[in-house]
């Protein structure tokens, strides 16, 4: 299921990623530019939610989706994270924490699942958590202005710094349940 319609909204989180770099080398005033890459983020990230939803109401599940859509997230957020890193509104430390455990996190996972205990380590409520804060920070400093009165560049340095506890937080849980797994394993 290659080219079903929730794994081509998949792929278009992927294909985001250079767009919304690509929006800060335009030529558009700083305003224009951080709106466009805001209003992207929002609506490539919110294929996330949607393809899952499609996938399972048009019985379109896959392996394949399974596999691509976390990967699309990490490609997105982690593009993203790096760009308001190079823009200075986000801590290179707050992008390192992020982007260190999605690596580390998915190495887990897939070593998990060669021993045969990938359940242990499978999405829990504190990483979707995290997820949905990421996604909410992300745009806030992309937009870096004010909507409705709310300066979304404060709002948005605060929430990604939760995000980045709520990283640490989910990666000390998924630790926790890896290492009894990893322990049997060792013993035998």
């Amino acid at each position: 299921m290659f080219f079903t319609i929730p794994t081509v909204m998949t792929w278009t989180r992927i294909v985001a990623i250079p767009l919304i770099v690509g929006v800060f080398y335009a030529p558009f005033d700083p305003a224009t530019r951080n709106l466009i890459a805001a209003v992207m983020f929002i609506v490539f990230a919110a294929t996330d939610w949607l393809d899952g939803f499609l996938a399972r109401r048009l019985n379109q599940t896959s392996s394949f989706g399974a596999f691509l859509d976390p990967v699309a997230d990490k490609f997105l957020v982690c593009a993203s994270l790096l760009v308001l890193v190079h823009l200075q509104r986000a801590d290179v430390f707050v992008a390192l924490i992020i982007i260190g455990r999605e690596i580390a996190i998915s190495a887990l996972r897939e070593w998990m699942a060669h021993i045969g205990a990938g359940k242990s380590v499978a999405v829990h409520m504190i990483g979707k958590v995290k997820t949905m804060v990421q996604m909410v920070a992300i745009p806030f400093l992309l937009y870096d202005g004010k909507v409705a009165g709310v300066d979304t560049g404060y709002w948005g340095h605060w929430l990604i710094w939760l995000a980045a506890v709520l990283t640490v937080w989910s990666m000390v849980y998924y630790l926790q349940k890896a290492i009894p797994e990893i322990r049997a394993r060792v013993d035998r």
